[in-house]
């Protein structure tokens, strides 16, 4: 595997470790310590992973990874001291695709790096997105269409923009319509690390109903069963947007 990895990091003696690790596994590893300079190197591209320390000297790896979000979905691992629930479930609100708390083994490390890149090669440098093929002049258009040699998912034949987890879940709740899926299984089909909450799952799905209301709003097409788990609900005919508004629908708790 041929990777570059861009590794944020003010300690030096953490940084020296990780690079080792990485090396070990054929991985380039270039290192910072500023998050403007990460900026720098990240508008410029050619990385293929970004491994962001949340506290650095001029800034906050949460910020970093907002502004990150803004024109890239190169896969970011977080490293940080802080452990607290809260800050995890934002680290993977904002985008990132794994949370590493400290003290951690930089071969531990390195074997997550080593994952997230095999599930994300097939999203690096997409094409733009093409409208999905057009159903029979006598059909609708599906509810739900996946593409999967360009890893593509249409709802009503309008191509949704969507996250890596985003994109792996729906696909899996895709294959097998009215199927219970538990959020363990969920975070298992979008390779989810399994530090991760399971409150990261219902993020996904908040973030999916949300795409999904725009172009169907007259259906809930994702389910939630409270203690289970959520499934997506089987093709239906298309009914009439109410003029009067519509609810939102969104039922994340459970």
């Amino acid at each position: 595997m041929t990777a570059t990895i861009l590794l944020v990091e003010d300690d030096l003696s953490i940084a020296e470790n990780v690079i080792l690790a990485l090396a070990r596994d054929g991985l380039e590893c270039r290192h910072v310590t500023l998050a403007g300079e990460a900026l720098a190197r990240l508008r410029a591209g050619g990385l293929d992973l970004v491994i962001l320390d949340v506290g650095l000297p001029d800034g906050n790896g949460f910020d970093l990874c907002r502004t990150l979000r803004g024109f890239s979905d190169i896969p970011v691992i977080f490293l940080t001291a802080r452990t607290d629930e809260i800050d995890r479930v934002v680290g993977l609100e904002i985008g990132a695709d794994d949370y590493v708390p400290k003290p951690f083994s930089p071969r531990e490390l390195a074997a997550r790096v080593k994952s997230i890149l095999r599930r994300s090669r097939r999203f690096a440098d997409p094409p733009p997105p093409a409208p999905c093929a057009p159903p029979a002049p006598s059909a609708p258009p599906r509810l739900i269409a996946v593409d999967e040699e360009r890893a593509l998912i249409c709802c009503r034949g309008v191509p949704l923009e969507l996250s890596r987890a985003e994109y792996l879940m729906l696909k899996t709740l895709a294959a097998r319509p009215e199927r219970v899926f538990s959020r363990g299984e969920l975070m298992d089909a979008a390779g989810l690390a399994e530090a991760s909450l399971e409150r990261s799952v219902d993020t996904h799905i908040k973030a999916l109903r949300a795409k999904l209301a725009l172009l169907a709003p007259d259906l809930e097409p994702i389910r939630t069963h409270r203690g289970l788990g959520y499934s997506l609900i089987r093709e239906a005919p298309m009914r009439e947007v109410p003029r009067t508004g519509i609810g939102d629908g969104t039922g994340d708790s459970g």
